[in-house]
Parts: C-alpha cells; structure tokens; sequence
C-alpha cells in the first residue's frame, strides 16, 4: 500500500502555470486587505493625506498646466499611496519567511517563480486600488481639474510605473529581518517621495534637485505629472526607471535564489 502510494505522489501531475490559480490570488488578496494595517498605511492614508494637503484655499482655482494645483497633489499622492502598497506587499515574504510560511508553500506543488509572481500581481493590485482610492477622493471633492484623458493616463502611468516599488519590496523583503521590514522601509520611502517631488515641487537647478535625479522616485515622479504640467518628456525620466526596475529586479532575484538554496 505504501509502495502504491509513493508511487501515486511521484505520478501526481505538476499544476499549470505552476500552481497560478484564481483561488490563491483570491485568498493571498483577502488576507491582505484583512490587515488593518495594510489597509490603513496604503488606501487610507494617501486619501487622508490629499484632503490635508490638496484642498488647500485656493488651489482649485490656481491653474498648473492642464489641470489645477489639486490636481497635482491628487496625483502626488496617489503614486504615493501606490508607492507604499507595492512596497509592503513585495516586502510581506520577509514576515512569511519569519513565520516559516514560505518554507511550508515549498512543500506544495506551488513553484517558487509563481508565488513570487502572485507577490508581483498582489502588489500590483494595492498598487491600483491606493491610486484609485484617491482619485475618488478627487472626483468626490469636484475640486481636482483636468482634462478626463489626463485622470487616465496619469493613473496608468503611477499604476504600470509602482512595479519598481514592487520589485523593491521583494528585494527588502529578502534582505530585512520581517518584524521590522517596514518600520524601515517606511521612513525611507517618506524620504523617496520628497526627494522625487510628491510632498515639495523641487526648484530646477536647485541641489536637492540634482541630487534627486538619481533616486528611484524621480523619473517616475515626473512622468506621472507631466501630462498636467505639459512638461516634454524626457528620456532620462525613462532611463531611471528601467535603471531602478532592473536593479530591484536582480537584487529580488538574487536573494530569491540564495533563500529557495538553504532548503
């Protein structure tokens, strides 16, 4: 019975995709937005932050580019709140390697490169639901003003843009202790988004701007706000996003394979 046995476990076919299924996206996405921290650190809060900050007197009526100064926080914030769901999220495999769970999935037929696709595509959706948190927020308060194509195009700029941040989750994620990955990160992504223009527009030509072209929030920062502004594009905005997509990546990469090694 036990030779029979060995021998159905060892015919037992390999999942599709991996293992990828509707089901644990679901379940990974409803254990997510069952944390109350997550939930208040990356959809509550950038709204909290645009009506402190982007409702300011007169700002509706202060024109910036194609749109308003609203406008312009409104989009700040939510490639802020994107910023720091795609961040916590790729960074929740350091809390699960800490808790053993990763080593439990490992004894599943769930492939290792899937269930860090499913962080990604888990990521990604935060990522999209803080964006659009506070793009309602804007749409509610009828105070944020732009042309209707620019509320598209901005929100899948910092959506499609928040993957480096995703990539930089799962790098930290690999990389920090998981009982205080974000009581690390968080002070360093509140330091990012200064440095990449969302709470003070930086002065051209300034130190502070110079310093900041090299930093991960920059050539996104201003690829998502061109379109209001009407700035020209700019390929070194590009160039610093795929330079710091492609090193999150490897470094993520990297540590991957050094953790699935020790088992």
């Amino acid at each position: 019975m036990s030779t029979q046995t060995l021998a159905d476990l060892q015919a037992r076919p390999v999942p599709s995709l991996g293992g990828l299924n509707p089901t644990l996206v679901r379940l990974e996405l409803r254990r997510l937005l069952r944390n109350k921290r997550t939930v208040i650190f990356t959809l509550v809060m950038p709204v909290v932050f645009f009506l402190l900050f982007g409702l300011h007197a007169g700002y509706e009526q202060q024109k910036l580019g194609h749109g308003n100064v609203t406008a312009f926080v409104m989009v700040s914030m939510g490639i802020y709140g994107a910023m720091v769901a795609t961040t916590s999220t790729g960074a929740s495999v350091s809390i699960e390697r800490s808790l053993g769970w990763s080593r439990q999935l490992r004894l599943t037929p769930l492939n290792p490169v899937t269930y860090i696709a499913v962080k990604i595509l888990l990521a990604l959706v935060m990522g999209g639901l803080a964006i659009i948190a506070v793009y309602t927020a804007g749409v509610v308060t009828h105070q944020a003003h732009m042309p209707t194509h620019l509320w598209v195009e901005t929100a899948l700029i910092g959506w499609v843009g928040s993957l480096t941040f995703a990539a930089f989750g799962l790098c930290m994620g690999y990389l920090l202790p998981g009982e205080n990955v974000m009581q690390i990160l968080g002070p360093g992504l509140a330091l990012l988004a200064l440095l990449g223009g969302l709470w003070v527009p930086l002065d051209d030509g300034s130190t502070l701007q110079r310093i900041a072209q090299f930093t991960p929030m920059y050539g996104l920062s201003q690829l998502v706000h061109a379109p209001v502004t009407g700035a020209a594009l700019h390929v070194a905005w590009l160039v610093n996003v795929a330079f710091w997509l492609a090193l999150f990546t490897a470094g993520a990469v990297w540590r991957f394979r050094r953790d699935t090694a020790r088992v």
